[in-house]
Parts: structure tokens; sequence; C-alpha cells
């Protein structure tokens, strides 16, 4: 993702997910979490979307 924030999003899931597990679970599972709860902005935004967007999206993923 290329839009501007969405690494900041990123490195707050990452940040969050190694106060719970280890580095490397925790940078695997939020590089995946990221990119699940991008791919849904997307489809609901297009383009256009915004970090804020993203951010939406990472409770729903997680729950699943």
């Amino acid at each position: 993702m290329s839009v501007g924030g969405t690494g900041d999003v990123l490195a707050g899931i990452v940040g969050a997910l190694f106060c719970r597990t280890d580095a490397f679970n925790a940078a695997c599972c939020g590089a995946f979490v990221n990119g699940e709860a991008g791919d849904v902005a997307f489809a609901k935004k297009g383009y256009g979307l915004l970090a804020t967007d993203v951010i939406e999206h990472i409770t729903d993923i997680m729950k699943q």
C-alpha cells in the first residue's frame, strides 16, 4: 500500500501485537492483518482510500 499513513497503521498493529507475543509472530500477523484490512478497504473505497479506512477494518479481520 502506497497511501500515506498505511505504514504507520502497520507499525501500530505490529507494536500492539508485540506486547502480547514475540517479534516474529507480531510481524507476521501484523502484516497479514494490515494487508487484509487494506484489501477490504480497497474493495469499498477504491483508489481513493485513506489510512483511516484501513484502520476501520482491523477489528473485523482480527475477529475472523
